[in-house]
């Protein structure tokens, strides 16, 4: 069995693996890792979506052997203990899901997003949700809560830019 090394929610770790393990089956059975969820096992529900290097993947198409050496996210790795991640928090505030197993999958997609896109639209923001079934709520409130993150996001990234502009502006005058 070949040897998996996968930086999984910043911590490397390693498996040895059948190679026609999916990465899902690894994450879950392995690592015990069961956020991602198998739904239809095909790709079309989003209940497995994880992060492999900044991109959502279906977790249940991808192999294992294929995430040798790179960065998986999964939801477990978004909140630290002491805070949820800012998406979490707009979806609990929100009160955007119901049952939660299409949750996890929903809030990985709606990261990937503004990771990439800070200030989405509400299309956009559905089209980034859309490979994610969902059969208690429906996606209205799923989107407000995308962009109340967002707004939270991007305040958190101004503040963190005007401390550092004050650090960057205090050390030039002191020297």
């Amino acid at each position: 069995m070949p040897d998996v090394s996968i930086r999984i929610n910043g911590e490397l770790r390693t498996a040895s693996v059948p190679a026609e393990t999916t990465l899902l089956a690894l994450l879950r059975d392995q690592f015990k890792l069961t956020g991602a969820k198998l739904g239809c096992d095909v790709g079309d529900c989003g209940a497995c979506t994880v992060i492999v290097d900044g991109k959502c993947v279906n977790a249940c198409l991808m192999l294992a052997a294929q995430a040798d050496g790179r960065d998986v996210l999964t939801i477990e790795g978004l909140a630290t203990p002491e805070r949820l991640h800012p998406i979490q928090k707009a979806f609990e505030d929100q009160a955007s899901l119901q049952c939660g197993f299409c949750g996890p999958g929903v809030i990985l997609s709606a990261k990937a997003l503004l990771d990439d896109n800070p200030d989405p639209t509400p299309h956009e923001i559905r089209d980034a949700l859309a490979g994610n079934l969902c059969r208690c709520t429906g996606y209205t409130k799923m989107i407000e809560a995308v962009q109340a993150a967002a707004r939270v996001l991007r305040a958190e990234r101004d503040a963190q830019a005007e401390a550092e502009q004050r650090r960057t502006s205090r050390d030039t005058t002191s020297t």
